[in-house]
């Protein structure tokens, strides 16, 4: 099943995408709130209700009507809260050559997680960027997922069940800044906070079993062979598969609830997959070539990230119309 959030006349609604048409589910079933964020706190039972509303659709025996006029959102518009993971050994290890330092030995002995605004979640469509930003912006692909419900010390063996979807991330990055600040360790802020984009749609796990594969040797949790790739106006950017993370969601969970409550409305990221970012292909770049041309996004540049059985999620970058600089303001 794939849930939808959408607008119509500045008004959000929460739908179910079937066979390229959009249904409203509160007017199939007035117990299914009409946004994403109830529906999520309803956990499993209200998942259940919009279950038989999408079987209801596709097999004819409800009649309802179509959405014909609306703008796609993000598929979780507010979230409770935001974080980032760091799943992927391919990309950290690459990063780190290109940086000419060592793999790190923590890695893999747990699985680590940052918190970016959960208040500049974005989705399909137009992305506004600062001038700052411009200065080497890149983009990030990843997988994240939703919870539905709420818990603390989830062990990993459980905590797929807490899983409510799965969408394609973008966590967009404005790399000079974030480069900056991260000399002072205390993490990325303004090279993260602008833009975090999820969508096109919220897919439901029982959507994704038949990608189903083992974890890793020593993980546990889902994994998904799914294929993820990175398209810049028209040209094909990045290559890399769903089933490469070396940490699973279950273990970040794990982490993320130790000592904590997690909600309904948590939307966590994997982290970049190996070649998803124009950082780490820049780096391998000039690596290997030493008249290599970096890369980074452009005022205009579309980009199109497509992961098997998540859709694909499309953002053209524009550049907003100001002269304010927050890195002409440094001592």
């Amino acid at each position: 099943m794939k849930l939808v959030s959408y607008k119509t006349e500045d008004r959000e609604h929460l739908g179910v995408f079937i066979n390229g048409h959009i249904y409203n589910l509160n007017s199939c079933d007035k117990l299914i709130p009409d946004n994403m964020n109830e529906f999520l706190w309803g956990g499993d039972e209200l998942m259940h209700h919009a279950r038989r509303v999408h079987a209801e659709i596709s097999s004819g025996k409800l009649e309802a009507k179509e959405e014909l006029f609306f703008e796609l959102t993000a598929p979780v518009p507010h979230p409770t809260s935001c974080r980032d993971g760091y799943a992927f050994r391919q990309h950290v290890a690459a990063a780190r050559r290109n940086r000419k330092v060592d793999m790190i030995a923590e890695f893999d002995q747990y699985p680590i997680f940052y918190f970016t605004n959960h208040n500049a979640i974005q989705g399909p469509g137009e992305i506004e960027c600062m001038p700052d930003h411009f200065n080497k912006l890149d983009f990030e692909l990843e997988v994240a997922i939703v919870l539905n419900k709420k818990g603390r010390n989830i062990k990993a063996a459980d905590a797929d069940s807490f899983i409510a979807g799965y969408m394609i991330m973008n966590d967009m990055s404005a790399r000079t800044l974030q480069m900056e600040e991260m000399l002072l360790n205390l993490g990325p802020a303004k090279g993260k906070d602008f833009s975090t984009v999820i969508g096109p749609w919220l897919v439901t796990p029982d959507e994704l079993e038949r990608y189903k594969v083992a974890a890793k040797p020593g993980h546990t949790g889902n994994s998904y062979n799914l294929e993820m790739k990175c398209v810049v106006n028209g040209k094909q950017v990045s290559a890399g598969n769903m089933a490469d993370m070396d940490w699973t969601f279950a273990e970040i969970i794990e982490r993320c609830a130790y000592g904590c409550d997690v909600l309904p409305g948590d939307v966590i990221g994997s982290g970049t997959v190996g070649t998803g970012c124009f950082l780490e292909l820049n780096g391998t770049g000039l690596l290997n070539d030493p008249n290599y041309q970096p890369q980074w996004l452009q005022d205009g540049d579309l980009v199109e990230m497509e992961i098997t059985g998540l859709g694909m999620l499309g953002n053209v970058i524009t550049k907003a119309d100001s002269d304010f600089s927050i890195l002409g303001l440094k001592k």
